[in-house]
């Protein structure tokens, strides 16, 4: 018998991009902050707060591009953003036929997994087959191990129909089953 205790699954360790961005993401703040405290501490000493000049300074008016760009970095925003502009390039990714009857519903960021809804079991099943190739498909437009999995959902089923003489607290024709 061995003595030896299970270890618990850690998460995954970040890789080296992953703590590249971290890293740079925390330089650029860093570096705006002693920015913003030195640009106050000399507009301190001329007897002032805040002023307009004719020189560029953090107040100015951004492009909407350049503002999104810019809050996306700053929250850290890439991965989500990178995989909703595959959401919208999805009949390009997966081929026309495909894209007819499976839709990318939600990208779980935590879990790196996407979820995509099929219209048939038939496709369901078909992007079942095809999900380890359109994983690394994607990982390679969006950065290694973006997305881990892909779980695929099938169609529902009929909704219940009740008729006039349903039994009180039953749950339909499935409770007289087991």
């Amino acid at each position: 018998m061995s003595t030896e205790e299970p270890t618990p699954e850690k998460a995954p360790e970040p890789s080296g991009v992953d703590l590249a961005r971290v890293a740079l993401r925390a330089a650029k703040e860093q570096a705006r902050a002693r920015g913003d405290a030195a640009r106050q501490k000399k507009q301190a000493r001329r007897g002032g707060g805040l002023r307009s000049g004719a020189g560029a300074d953090g107040r100015d008016p951004l492009a909407l591009g350049a503002a999104i760009n810019r809050l996306i970095s700053e929250r850290g925003w890439e991965a989500p953003a990178a995989v909703g502009g595959v959401m919208g390039r999805w009949p390009e990714i997966v081929g026309e036929d495909l894209a007819k009857h499976c839709v990318p519903q939600r990208y779980d960021e935590d879990e790196r997994v996407l979820s995509v809804g099929c219209d048939s079991t038939a496709w369901a099943t078909q992007l079942r087959l095809l999900a380890p190739a359109l994983v690394a498909r994607l990982n390679e437009d969006l950065g290694h191990g973006t997305v881990r999995l892909i779980k695929v959902h099938g169609p529902g089923g009929p909704a219940r129909r009740y008729g006039p003489l349903r039994a009180p607290g039953s749950t339909g024709p499935g409770d007289t089953y087991g």
